[in-house]
């Protein structure tokens, strides 16, 4: 085979880091902004997040939730009446104390002492403490439960270490938070909305995920517990992919969220909140993406047939255009994976070939390379992202007539969607590792291969300062407790932690 020229100038094999980086930029998804932390989302990557945000919507509203919006500036009281959750989210937490700037008299602007707020108010990290004031107001009575809200909004922390999509000062999400009138109801939501993120990773991004509840150490601040769906990346490392927290009534005592039961007496609401973002996105690249690229499932790819006329400088190109646009109008009337096919003709100036490896780098699923010799004799050529190499070592063309290609694109995207889910699937169970039963073991794996991904080990459940001292050797070696996954078999053996009887199955990797 000869030698494959890749499209990127690093390989996810000698810098996976430096990779990640490479994609956002040359599949042009988002840059930095000149702000620490906070990055702009350009067209395409921005499109992908509308895809995500569509399809999401779409699961939230099925499930008889509302969306709502709230305010960006959160009254610092709000917070400091659930203690738990202010000390989780204090060092991230922006802060606005005046609301003027006046000259210091050396050409600058400094805030106006005069113009000093009565209140900081915090930029929004978080909704429960905010949405829980309106919900202490909205809910009366056991008829006005449960209450059901959903919003899509940005959000600010104030992150020390920072990576584009994964880790940023400011990003984009959903967040449902929800009100109920007893834990049972409760519960059923936060477990609704952990399927409804695991169903969303799997078949709309072809991401292969593990639910489970987080450790105590993992909890979001003033949960009661927290359940995740994680994702293994290509260097076996874990994303926390979403979150979905059941609060207790914590949050409802703090903000007096109560309601009036059928026998007329008053009872706290049990909340929850759940929550998916942009990192989302982080997760697609580092799970699809290659040496050539991004790889986008067309669920949620913003094109996902691209047609490339061989235009000439000259201007006997309207023949080829005018076939070019008839085969984009028979595409954009299929149907694939439940929508109409997205098909864009780019009829930028330029060479096709240029063009073809804008294309390949931003991952477009399906790329049509169309000369005048291809229209006069009624075909395409067209690209599998999935698949761009042949055993040659030559970009796979693959010519077809074009009735033939009109005819079987659904079916190419459909199973472009399958065969990346079904790649990324083998790879994370080929990354997961049992059988180890003591620290060494797990001191040897983690310190052994490049990639080690994750292992997957019994677990005792320990609470309080035994749990800090495992947090703390597990810190030691940059490791972290996952999830427990759902389902999986009792195990049997003590926990290579505490020596105690192991009683559940936990997933232990580095993470981002």
């Amino acid at each position: 085979m000869s030698k494959i020229k890749h499209a990127l100038s690093v390989s996810r094999a000698d810098d996976f880091a430096a990779w990640y980086q490479d994609v956002i930029s040359e599949a042009e998804m988002a840059e930095e902004s000149g702000v620490r932390g906070c990055m702009v989302i350009r067209p395409w990557g921005y499109g992908i997040w509308e895809r995500m945000q569509a399809l999401m919507d779409a699961r939230i509203k099925a499930a008889g939730v509302q969306n709502c919006y709230f305010p960006l500036f959160i009254p610092l009281s709000y917070f400091a009446r659930e203690a738990e959750h202010v000390e989780g989210f204090a060092k991230e937490m922006a802060v606005v104390t005046h609301h003027r700037l006046i000259q210091d008299g050396k050409g600058g602007l400094i805030p106006d002492p005069e113009a000093k707020l009565e209140e900081p108010l915090i930029v929004r990290p978080t909704s429960e403490t905010v949405i829980g004031q309106a919900m202490s107001r909205w809910i009366q009575s056991w008829r006005d439960l449960p209450l059901l809200t959903n919003q899509w909004a940005n959000v600010v922390r104030w992150e020390m270490r920072t990576r584009m999509f994964l880790r940023t000062s400011e990003f984009l999400w959903q967040e449902g938070h929800t009100a109920h009138a007893d834990k049972d109801g409760a519960m059923e939501e936060t477990l609704r909305a952990l399927e409804m993120y695991r169903a969303f990773a799997e078949e709309d991004i072809a991401v292969p995920v593990v639910t489970g509840e987080k450790p105590e150490n993992e909890r979001f601040p003033g949960a009661v517990a927290t359940f995740s769906i994680e994702a293994m990346m290509q260097d076996g490392k874990a994303l926390q992919a979403g979150t979905s927290h059941y609060l207790g009534t914590g949050f409802a005592e703090a903000a007096g969220i109560r309601y009036q039961d059928r026998e007329g007496g008053q009872q706290l609401c049990h909340t929850t909140s759940w929550g998916v973002s942009t990192r989302m996105i982080g997760a697609l690249i580092m799970v699809h993406g290659d040496d050539d690229g991004l790889r986008v499932p067309p669920k949620v790819a913003p094109q996902q047939i691209v047609i490339l006329p061989m235009l000439r400088e000259d201007d006997g190109d309207a023949a080829l255009l005018a076939y070019c646009e008839e085969l984009r109008a028979s595409l954009a009337a299929q149907h694939a994976l439940g929508e109409p096919v997205r098909v864009l003709l780019d009829k930028r100036p330029g060479k096709a070939t240029g063009k073809r490896w804008s294309w390949v780098k931003k991952g477009a699923p399906l790329v049509l390379e169309i000369g005048g010799r291809d229209a006069a004799a009624g075909q395409v050529s067209m690209i599998r992202r999935d698949r761009l190499w042949n055993d040659a070592g030559k970009v796979a063309f693959e010519a077809m007539a074009r009735e033939d290609f009109v005819a079987r694109a659904a079916g190419a995207l459909e199973d472009i969607q399958s065969s990346l889910h079904a790649e990324a699937t083998a790879r994370r169970d080929a990354g997961l590792t049992r059988g180890v039963t003591d620290m060494a073991g797990i001191e040897a794996h983690f310190s052994g291969a490049k990639y080690p991904g994750w292992l997957e080990l019994g677990w005792s459940r320990p609470t309080g300062d035994k749990l800090d001292k495992v947090v703390e050797r597990l810190k030691a070696l940059r490791l972290t407790i996952r999830n427990a996954p759902a389902g999986a078999a009792a195990p049997s053996g003590t926990c290579p932690f505490t020596g105690d009887p192991a009683t559940e199955t936990i997933h232990v990797a580095r993470a981002y």
